[in-house]
């Protein structure tokens, strides 16, 4: 039997108009991708990183985790760094989890206009 090891799962979505309820809906498919894809149980998780860019300011992506059940686990929240031509209203996420899988094996979830992030990826 392996031992468990922390490891991070990453992924980023966008919103198309920054509403409370796309920011909310967004964050959590995202969140919901990360455990699903990885299939992770909620004792898996050690914490959360949501960063979003300046032109996201309707909602914390971090509340959206608390609304997906997401309420034992450690929430964080940040600024994106504002660099020219980055990409727009884009939240991105670091999932700390304990696993004993194989790290080549982790899915990170890009979703929506953050797939041009990692198009190597797979989905």
């Amino acid at each position: 039997m392996s031992t468990p090891r922390v490891r991070a799962i990453r992924g980023a979505t966008t919103v198309e108009h920054d509403t409370r309820e796309q920011v909310i809906a967004r964050t959590k498919e995202l969140v919901n991708a990360v455990v699903e894809r990885n299939g992770l149980a909620p004792d898996d998780l050690i914490s959360i990183l949501f960063t979003a860019t300046d032109d996201i300011r309707s909602a914390f992506p971090a509340e959206a985790a608390r609304e997906a059940g997401f309420t034992h686990v450690p929430l964080m929240c940040a600024r994106e760094l504002d660099i020219v031509d980055g990409i727009e209203r884009c939240i991105r996420v670091m999932v700390h989890v304990e696993t004993t899988g194989d790290p080549s094996a982790l899915r990170h979830p890009y979703l929506h206009g953050a797939r041009q992030l990692r198009t190597d990826l797979p989905e």
